[in-house]
């Protein structure tokens, strides 16, 4: 086994370009030590199966509260180095089993792909009123008036909060998923948990209903419950990750389509094929590029090459699903492509629990969208477009299209 110890530093635009930087280190191998554009050090993984291995290998750990110092120790510039939110760092993305099979026990259930197919007419509905809105010939940013306000209600709905303050949660999302400054990540942290605990509290007073917050709330899981401190930050994965992976899933995918107005032509010709592509969308240009926090609580072997004790490991999703190993002409979009297997929503026992839900809600978006604007287009150049600065999120500030 040997150790990579070459320290590449990746380049200020990045965000634009991830797909360029993972081919260059992919193709020197699994892993390698990079410097994140921030001055962060990690180990990045681009490979498939070494993706696989680091999203389940018991040397890794996601617990923030014993890791989260491992920022500083790695960082160039450790007073810039964002700290993790204490109200929102005790939900099972960030814990490590048992606490995280504790948890994920009690949102599972709503989940499930036969629960949330009853979502379906509602979710309809919210697409059908959001299309009515539009005309042909109108200008929009599509992430705005579409890929946004749908996800955002119905999770919204599930979690019992007002969709008047959806804007809110926008902005203070967009503050504490990208770059932004940490007085900025700070006060957004500060308002979205001066909420969510008001919204929790009420919930816990009121009584029980059939919702899913409330159940939430108030189950009891043999004598076991979720206390304050929890349920503030299972809100916050639920809302943030609720709508984020779908906006940026529709926004990825309606940009890819326009870019290959062939891959179009083909859900035009057979709608039905739509539910069966979500898949490779989610290949090709998934709304997470690198996988959030890990660290290595022991040495471990990834292809050969090994990462020491201590070190922050990062996995980069749409690295993985661009493999050449992994699949054929990874760089290209084919709707048709049995795109199985890919790690777009992670892999073992932190998958996305909300999936189901993001699949349904591309579903019903697509067709809908494309049912009514079969022959939309692109308002901007393409090299105009502007992604947004994350390494975590892959999605566009904005998507500007033509309606017709």
């Amino acid at each position: 086994m040997g150790e990579v110890t070459t320290l590449t530093q990746l380049p200020d635009d990045y965000v634009q370009n991830p797909h360029a930087v993972h081919d260059m280190l992919r193709a020197e191998g699994p892993v390698r030590e990079v410097r994140m554009p921030r001055g962060l050090k990690v180990w990045l993984v681009t490979r498939y199966d070494e993706a696989k291995i680091a999203l389940t290998a018991p040397e890794i750990s996601k617990n923030v509260v014993e890791g989260g110092h491992l920022m500083a120790v790695h960082s160039s510039d450790p007073e810039q180095v964002r700290r993790f939110e204490p109200t929102f760092s005790a939900n099972m993305l960030n814990l490590d089993p048992p606490d995280h099979t504790r948890l994920r026990k009690l949102v599972t259930k709503a989940f499930t792909a036969r629960r949330v197919e009853l979502l379906r007419p509602r979710v309809q509905e919210i697409a059908a009123e959001l299309i009515s809105k539009l005309n042909d010939g109108d200008e929009v940013d599509l992430l705005d008036v579409f890929a946004f306000p749908l996800p955002i209600t119905v999770i919204c709905e599930l979690l019992g909060i007002p969709i008047d303050n959806r804007d809110d949660f926008r902005e203070w999302s967009n503050q504490l998923l990208s770059f932004g400054t940490p007085e900025q990540v700070k006060a957004a942290a500060g308002s979205m948990a001066a909420f969510l605990f008001q919204h929790v509290t009420a919930i816990a007073e009121a009584e029980p209903n059939d919702t899913f917050f409330s159940a939430l709330v108030h189950a009891d899981e043999s004598g076991d419950r979720l206390n304050t401190e929890e349920l503030i930050s299972m809100a916050f994965l639920l809302l943030v990750a609720g709508h984020e992976t779908t906006v940026n899933l529709i926004g990825n995918a309606v940009l890819s389509l326009l870019q290959n107005p062939d891959q179009l032509q083909v859900l035009k010709d057979r709608p039905e094929l739509i539910p069966a592509s979500t898949e490779e969308f989610l290949r090709l240009e998934g709304p997470v590029n690198v996988a959030t926090f890990r660290y290595t609580k022991e040495a471990l072997d990834l292809g050969g090459v090994t990462v020491p004790a201590g070190e922050i490991l990062m996995v980069s999703l749409v690295a993985a699903n661009r493999d050449p190993e992994r699949y054929e002409n990874p760089d290209q979009l084919d709707v048709t492509r049995s795109a199985q297997g890919h790690v777009a929503f992670g892999h073992g026992i932190h998958f996305c629990v909300g999936a189901p839900l993001a699949r349904l809600e591309f579903d019903v978006a697509m067709t809908q969208l494309l049912a009514r604007f079969p022959n939309l287009t692109l308002a901007a150049e393409p090299e105009t477009l502007v992604w947004r600065d994350s390494t975590l999120i892959r999605g566009l500030h904005t998507l500007p299209v033509r309606l017709a």
